[in-house]
């Protein structure tokens, strides 16, 4: 069999993700919706129809302020505020489901592992092993400050933090708690073997953990590890420790670069570069013709709120484009303790030197040249050129309007692709590890660093 698409859903428990304004839309339901966990279940089973692979829940922990050095751009156009705790959607999802799988994003910078652990074993027990866990470092100043800090961590101190975070939660998944640990033994009394059952006693430089872990371990022990780190700092944690990978890039080659360039530093670690799989972002408008097509993303543009845009790109990068007058000016790289890949992304990644005009209009309608629209032969025309060249497994699809875009391209572009040969007809059995890596694969593999500090545990359990 051919290589298939991979495909995400890339959401967020707020009134509004990443379609800038576009709450304005009559159609757009879970501006009031949201908060209801019908409309969460009904969501799950209309990606389930869809055959995709998981629900991506995105997060944050903080308002984007940063733009105009005010919260009201990013209040007013609900940009990801407000925002509900995404955690308690996925059991209601995995209810509603047999094989969707659930990606939940938690940030090392403000959770405590020993907390986190217990948290993500719930649920992968709950899901039966459908959980992953995309790891973040965060980069609100607003979130430093409601945490109690003065100032945001640095980027690099974070990233170092995040690397002991890993090692502690590892320890606890892996290390803990020995498999048949429980024995459910009436006739001896005993529910679980002591003897089987370890302190992790760790000790570092920003935790100390004796343990043991709280929970029994779920079918994944460790759950899928997803990261997106960009800059060399993060490229290094996601080679050391993802499972999968996000890359973007302006060109369909450069995303290729990207990839290779995670995987050389994975296989350095000593992990099999095979055990990454790359997604990279997709937003696609779709109708049964090209002028409907167009006709919606028109809509759609009339409705786009470029502050709020701006408002997320401030937060996202440090960047106040609200402070830049000199509008012919190139728009150059600087440092922040932001995202980095993010601010490189308009200036030293671009494949053109952009000055201050240009950026801000890119601004004043969603990207165009980052989202595919025409008829569903065009828009899978396009997600298979884009796979085949960049060398992704897969995508995060964003979407317009939900659950409006996500019900078109289930019903119009699924169907295509999947008369292609290159999208799933039916479900892998298992675990999302299993389904992602092949049957037999749910815990971590060998080589992996979690998989290194495991005792008394088999693959087969």
């Amino acid at each position: 069999m051919s290589k298939q698409i991979r495909m995400n859903a890339f959401d967020m428990t707020s009134a509004m993700h990443n379609s800038h304004g576009l709450w304005k839309h009559p159609l757009n339901v879970r501006t009031s919706r949201y908060k209801d966990l019908d409309y969460w279940t009904e969501l799950a089973q209309l990606l389930e129809r869809g055959k995709f692979d998981a629900v991506f829940l995105a997060d944050v922990v903080g308002i984007y302020d940063i733009y105009g050095q005010s919260r009201d751009a990013a209040v007013r156009d609900a940009v990801q505020v407000p925002l509900n705790d995404p955690a308690f959607a996925i059991p209601i999802m995995a209810q509603a489901t047999k094989h969707l799988s659930f990606a939940l994003t938690v940030s090392t910078t403000y959770e405590h592992p020993y907390a986190h652990a217990r948290r993500m074993s719930t649920l992968d027990h709950l899901t039966k092993g459908r959980l992953a866990w995309n790891v973040v470092t965060s980069y609100l100043p607003s979130a430093a400050r409601n945490f109690g800090l003065q100032e945001m961590m640095k980027h690099d101190d974070r990233y170092e933090m995040a690397d002991e975070f890993l090692d502690v939660v590892y320890k606890l998944w892996e290390a803990s708690w020995e498999d048949h640990a429980i024995v459910h033994d009436v006739e001896n009394r005993m529910f679980t073997d002591p003897a089987k059952v370890h302190e992790i006693n760790h000790a570092g430089k920003y935790y100390r953990v004796p343990g043991p872990h709280l929970s029994e371990p779920s079918l994944q022990r460790t759950p899928v590890i997803y990261q997106a780190g960009g800059s060399p700092r993060g490229s290094d944690f996601a080679a050391r420790h993802a499972e999968c990978i996000f890359v973007g890039g302006p060109t369909p080659a450069q995303t290729k670069q990207y990839i290779q360039d995670i995987k050389n530093r994975a296989e350095s670690f000593g992990r099999n570069p095979d055990h990454i799989k790359a997604f990279t972002f997709l937003n696609v408008v779709v109708a049964e013709t090209t002028k409907e097509a167009e006709a919606k993303y028109e809509e759609y543009a009339s409705l786009w709120s470029s502050e709020a845009a701006k408002a997320q790109y401030g937060g996202s990068t440090g960047y106040d484009l609200s402070q830049y007058s000199d509008l012919d000016t190139s728009f150059e790289y600087k440092h922040t303790e932001h995202g980095q890949s993010r601010a490189a992304s308009l200036t030293k990644d671009n494949p053109k030197k952009l000055t201050v005009r240009e950026v801000l209009n890119g601004f004043e309608r969603p990207g165009r040249k980052m989202s595919i629209v025409g008829n569903p032969q065009e828009v899978a025309d396009g997600i298979q050129s884009y796979f085949e060249a960049a060398g992704v497994d897969g995508f995060n699809l964003t979407h317009m309007i939900t659950p409006g875009s996500l019900i078109d391209f289930v019903d119009l572009v699924v169907p295509e692709l999947q008369k292609r040969g290159v999208y799933k007809t039916e479900y892998e059995p298992g675990t999302f590890r299993e389904k992602l890596f092949g049957e037999g694969q749910r815990l971590l593999p060998a080589g992996h660093p979690g998989a290194n500090l495991r005792r008394g545990i088999s693959q087969d359990g």
